[in-house]
């Protein structure tokens, strides 16, 4: 397979990189953000630009793929719920719509988050928005749509968060995450998790699919080539 990263400095992008260049059936990623990766590998590439509102002047790099993994996303906290829209729904749609156009047998699967309101009317507004986004996703010709929703996330393999204050947090807490993973399973998600359970959403072609958090675990032990 050749996937498309979105996102990959993130710390949930950070984790499908990782699950994406370990995986045998991948034979190609290609990483496409504003700033470098530091990281090297012989199946990574790396598409870098500075506005990614006119990917259309990179069209001929941009085909050919058999996924998209949509990790890219910013915090609502803050935000007016224009510039929030402009961010989370208005650039996600602009890049799916370009992708459906170039590969429509791809899968592209979007993180968003639990609580997501598909009604687009409630009282939160992060919420309407991802709801938004996720319905407006659904309506375009791919082959399939993946909706991820995890909660909590546990990042793995030293992966961190670009935010120090959620670095800091991640460190206190990450003993109690591994603890309440083991005896409440689903709760929480690792980075782990999410990669291998979107490689396996691109194996399968799926459809229009909601991705809850204890689905993502469940979908993450199927079907892998990795055992």
């Amino acid at each position: 397979m050749k996937i498309l990263i979105f996102g990959a400095s993130g710390m949930v992008g950070q984790g499908v990189l990782h699950e994406c260049l370990a995986a045998p059936d991948v034979s190609q990623v290609t990483t496409v953000g504003r700033t470098p990766l530091e990281q090297t590998h012989p199946r990574l590439q790396q598409l870098v630009q500075s506005d990614l509102m006119a990917l259309e002047a990179v069209e001929g790099e941009l085909q050919g793929f058999d996924a998209c993994f949509f990790c890219l996303g910013v915090s609502s906290s803050g935000m007016s719920e224009e510039a929030y829209r402009q961010l989370t729904h208005e650039l996600t749609l602009k890049v799916a719509s370009l992708l459906a156009k170039l590969n429509p047998e791809m899968t592209f699967v979007y993180v968003s988050g639990a609580g997501t309101d598909s009604s687009e009317e409630g009282r939160s507004m992060w919420a309407r928005v991802k709801g938004k986004t996720e319905n407006d996703l659904q309506k375009l010709p791919f082959r399939s749509v993946y909706l991820f929703r995890p909660s909590i996330i546990q990042p793995l393999h030293g992966i961190q968060s670009k935010t120090p204050a959620y670095r800091y947090l991640y460190r206190l807490a990450n003993p109690f995450l591994s603890l309440i993973r083991r005896a409440c399973p689903g709760m929480i998600v690792t980075t782990d998790d999410i990669g291998q359970a979107m490689l396996n959403a691109a194996r399968q072609r799926g459809g229009r699919v909601v991705v809850e958090a204890k689905d993502i675990v469940r979908l993450a032990r199927r079907l892998s080539d990795r055992g």
